[in-house]
Formats: structure tokens, sequence, C-alpha cells
């Protein structure tokens, strides 16, 4: 009985982890939701969401399928759906003929105008600036510890990541061993590694 009313009035209490978890999902599934005049799924806007997103070495199967959270065979059947409506295009690396990289094509980004997910991103865009930089240092910390107690892969910017540096005008990644292109610094990338003490860093536990 006692164990039944502590979990009743956890759920029940405004702030409680069961109500902010249940918001968050919620929140996630109407915002992905299909409309009426979009025929793609939400594991394809996913996808053309994740490569608009994802700096060059980052756009792969293999990236995107940690990205969703799913198998290299799901992952696999979702691009090749995407490819087929002239959407996403691959290309064959020249270093390596075994690693493809993906690309929006034009008629892609084209798509990505129409992203249902507009709607959540113009009510978050009427945040002020200082309650969205705090939402998403919560939320980037969320993301972090829940991937670190899973044992999975985190998700992040260069510009974040305990891998990036700079020398002079030159950015770099120490786990790339490259040189990164100005505009790759604030994408996505599958190496991505939080660093130490960042606000973005979360803890075992989720604490940072």
């Amino acid at each position: 009985m006692i164990s039944i009313r502590y979990h009743l009035d956890m759920f029940n209490e405004p702030r409680g982890p069961d109500r902010i978890a249940e918001l968050l999902v919620h929140l996630g599934r109407a915002a992905r939701s299909e409309n009426s005049q979009s025929d793609l799924t939400a594991a394809q806007w996913t996808c053309l969401r994740f490569l608009a997103r994802a700096n060059g070495s980052s756009r792969t199967p293999s990236a995107f399928a940690s990205f969703q959270a799913t198998t290299r065979g799901t992952a696999s059947q979702i691009i090749k759906s995407l490819e087929r409506r002239e959407l996403i295009a691959r290309t064959r690396s020249e270093r390596d003929r075994r690693s493809v990289s993906l690309d929006l094509t034009n008629r892609g980004r084209e798509m990505l105008e129409k992203d249902p997910l507009g709607d959540l991103i113009g009510v978050i865009d009427s945040l002020g600036p200082t309650e969205r930089d705090h939402f998403l240092v919560t939320l980037s910390r969320l993301s972090s510890a829940l991937a670190k107690r899973r044992d999975g892969p985190a998700f992040g910017t260069c510009q974040d990541c305990s891998h990036f540096g700079t020398s002079g005008d030159t950015a770099f990644c120490a786990c790339m061993a490259a040189e990164l292109a100005t505009e790759d610094t604030a994408k996505l990338c599958a190496s991505y590694t939080p660093t130490p003490g960042s606000p973005n860093e979360g803890g075992r536990n989720g604490a940072a």
C-alpha cells in the first residue's frame, strides 16, 4: 500500500519525473505525427532532418541507424524509400568504396520546407532567448544522460564535443584527426562526446 501511494503521489506531483517524461513523449508524438498534406512517415521525416543537420562524416546509414535507435536493416529500408522518391542521394567515398555518404537532393530540401515539425519550431521560437537557451541545455543533458545510462551513442554538435579544438582560425576534430569545415562545427556528429563537466554532460544517474 505504501509503495502504491508513493508512486501515485509521485505521478500527481506537478514537477514529478513521471509527469515530465509523459509530457516529453506526448510532445514528441504530437510533433512528428503525419498530417494530411504529407505522405512521408515519421521515420522518413526524421531521416531528412538528420541528413540536413548532420556533418559530412555522420551522413551515413550506420550513423542514421544509431540516431534513430533502430537496426541497420530498418534504417536501410527508410533510406531506400527516400532514394526512390529522389529526396536523398548516396555517393561512394573516394577513399573507401565500401563507404557511402547520404545527401539531400534539391527535392529533399524542398520537402523539408513542408516539415510538420514546423509547428513545434514556431512554438519554441515564440519563447524568449534565455528560456530557449536553458531549455536546450536541459534537453541536451537529458539526451546525453539517457544515452550513457543505456550505453548508447550520444549526438551533439562539434563545438560542444570533447574532441573539438581550435588553432588560430582553424577548427579540428581530435577523434577524426582532421580539420573541420566552418559550417560543420554547428552540425550533429556521430562521434560526439560531451566535454566532462559541461552543461550538456549527463551522469550515469542523470546528474551532471
